[in-house]
């Protein structure tokens, strides 16, 4: 018999974060949370100390903690994706290692979903303590999130969410593409969300990991991996510049009718070739995005691979548990061609 799960999982991402995990750690270890509580850090690839800080974590006395090691850097969600594989709360809240949501908020976002017998829960900022631009992009992705992905409109996209056991374990088991993006995957599971006002703090340490290609790329896997409307969006843009070329073709023709002198143009034409061009490339394009990740979903890029992982024996010792070499694909048994044959 499986060994029941405590109330709350807590999933953390470190990447860069030796500065602030062990404060972080030590205020969550510190909530008196009914029926308790565990932490699961994913070290994703980290280029600093995190592993070293994160293991020793792991060893010391209280909320038991487990820390996974990737083999290099995946990503936030694909980290996170890992962590989700690897809880066993009734709830897992999902949170950066940054300590811009304070750690007494876990509580009560915890609390508001297990209340309001919620699938999900989102937290909200009544003011961000983020740079203007990264806040300008937040507005935008959650603007084109309300056009392309099943989610409430208005509902904020955080990655300080709290999920419910039967969430989280049909978003582990509903992707194994190389670029999740949960909160796709969350609302392909349920509609049954709330929201939360949470306070947000300071950045404590650092500066964001969070580059302008970083942010382009996770704007893409949603773009891109749960909705086919840019490629209706491709399609009407494509009606729409054909409708308006057979417009001016009729114009020219009744020119060169009526007109004495040959139609006058060549800067216009050139114009007009230049963008019909400009925009069949960035078409082109759009759809040779959807075939490379099919390509690569096909190819069977890992989502993440597990190195190690580190949890606290009954003993109190760190004991390390390494995956064989023929496993942890996306976190999963490796299925050989026969085996997949056989399921299919």
């Amino acid at each position: 018999m499986t060994e029941p799960g405590p109330a709350l999982s807590i999933v953390v991402p470190v990447y860069n974060g030796a500065g602030t995990v062990g404060r972080l750690v030590e205020a969550l270890r510190a909530l008196a949370v009914p029926g308790g509580l565990e932490i699961v850090l994913v070290v994703d690839g980290s280029p600093d100390d995190s592993l070293a800080v994160c293991k020793r974590l792991a060893a010391e006395p209280g909320a038991p903690v487990t820390v996974v090691s990737l083999s290099r850097n995946f990503g936030e969600h694909n980290a996170v994706m890992a962590g989700l594989a690897r809880a066993r709360g009734a709830y897992t809240v999902t949170m950066d290692d940054d300590l811009q949501n304070p750690p007494g908020e876990v509580l009560r976002l915890f609390e508001h979903a297990r209340d309001g017998d919620y699938d999900a829960v989102y937290s909200f900022y009544e003011d961000k303590k983020h740079e203007s631009w990264r806040n300008l992009g937040s507005r935008f992705t959650n603007w084109c999130a309300d056009r392309l992905i099943d989610k409430p409109p208005g509902l904020y996209l955080s990655s300080f969410r709290c999920l419910s056991a039967f969430v989280r374990e049909r978003v582990v088991a509903s992707y194994e593409g190389p670029y999740p993006y949960v909160d796709g995957l969350v609302f392909q599971v349920t509609q049954k969300v709330g929201r939360l006002q949470v306070a947000h703090l300071e950045r404590a340490d650092g500066e964001s990991n969070y580059t302008l290609r970083r942010l382009v790329r996770l704007w893409l896997s949603m773009f891109l991996n749960f909705s086919v409307m840019p490629l209706r969006l491709a399609t009407l843009v494509g009606l729409g510049i054909g409708a308006l070329g057979a417009l001016a073709s009729m114009i020219v023709i009744g020119e060169a009718i009526l007109s004495d002198r040959p139609p006058q143009g060549w800067a216009s034409l050139m114009v007009a070739v230049l963008l019909l061009a400009g925009v069949q490339l960035v078409l082109v394009g759009l759809i040779g995005e959807y075939l490379g990740r099919m390509f690569l979903a096909v190819n069977r890029k890992p989502q993440y691979l597990v190195r190690e992982t580190f949890v606290r024996d009954a003993a109190g010792a760190l004991a390390v548990d390494r995956p064989a070499v023929d496993t942890a694909e996306a976190g999963r048994p490796f299925r050989r061609p026969a085996e997949r044959a056989e399921r299919t």
